[in-house]
């Protein structure tokens, strides 16, 4: 009854199903895993203390940024050169900008440096100035922010003097002079001079580190996979059922009979069957020959 398998259609509907199941059990298992892995981040970074009460280390030292590195202190000594605002920044539910230094160290590269956040459009801002001289920050670690970091601006057409993201691969075409891959944030106001008006960033947890709307994403798709793989074995079943059902009318002799032919014409008129054209004239010495409807010549 199942010989209909080994027919060429059938190997061609076998073989998706061998190989589709697989794939979305794998890809299903693969996204489980991711969303383990962000619960068991997530866990860690609850027990973990808080990285920014632990002590200050050189920025060398905690590159390159990581989950563990990320938000720990860094201290670094320079001069602060090019100054950039990054418009579109909330802090506490409010609109606003971070002032963002780059700050020259002894390497020749250069740290940016949030200094703080002010309110309202960065257009025509007034910002406090940098401190002069030579300075020693510490500020807490962040990596360089990418397409999916909250407020980055990735349209572009911004004025002079703005950026829409925080990267060493955005900032580099804006400096003639390298740029670590990272940048810190000042935990409180710069003490004296103007800086006491901005608001302090706070810093960002590392991505991937949260049970975020990201991973219960992961774990959305791990059940699409294995609904989508559960669906290709329960059609291959319907399938097959329905064929050994039609292979089994077939041998019973229940396969419904082919519709009957269509009737036949009706036979002829007898003069056509005589042989004699339909429109022959009628014999005019016959009792019943019509002269009105004889055509006049």
């Amino acid at each position: 009854m199942y010989r209909f398998l080994l027919t060429p259609r059938w190997w061609g509907i076998n073989l998706f199903v061998v190989l589709a199941i697989p794939f979305c059990v794998f890809m299903g298992t693969w996204q489980l895993g991711r969303f383990e892995d962000r619960v068991q981040s997530h866990e860690q970074a609850e027990k973990a203390p808080d990285p920014s009460t632990r002590a200050a280390k050189p920025l060398d030292t905690l590159l390159p940024v990581d989950k563990v590195t990320s938000g720990r202190p860094a201290t670094a000594t320079g001069t602060y050169a090019d100054q950039f605002l990054v418009p579109g920044r909330k802090l506490d539910d409010r609109q606003g900008f971070y002032v963002l230094n780059m700050l020259r160290t002894d390497s020749g590269k250069a740290l940016p440096v949030v200094r703080g956040w002010l309110p309202g459009s960065a257009a025509d801002a007034r910002v406090p100035a940098a401190p002069k001289g030579e300075v020693t920050v510490t500020g807490d670690l962040q990596a360089s922010e990418n397409t999916h970091s909250d407020g980055v601006n990735v349209r572009g057409g911004l004025p002079s003097g703005q950026v829409g993201m925080i990267s060493a691969a955005t900032l580099v075409n804006l400096v003639p002079y390298e740029v670590y891959d990272a940048w810190v944030t000042l935990p409180e106001a710069e003490a004296g001079g103007t800086g006491g008006a901005m608001k302090p960033v706070p810093a960002a947890a590392p991505e991937g580190s949260g049970l975020d709307l990201k991973a219960f994403q992961n774990l959305g798709y791990t059940g699409e996979w294995f609904v989508f793989a559960a669906f290709v074995l329960f059609m291959w079943f319907r399938l097959v059922r329905r064929e050994a059902e039609a292979e089994r009318d077939i041998a019973l002799g229940l396969v419904p009979e082919e519709p009957a032919a269509p009737a036949a014409e009706t036979a002829e008129a007898p003069d056509a069957a005589e042989g004699a054209p339909k429109d022959a004239p009628e014999d005019p010495s016959s009792p019943d020959y019509d002269v009105a409807s004889t055509p006049v010549r």
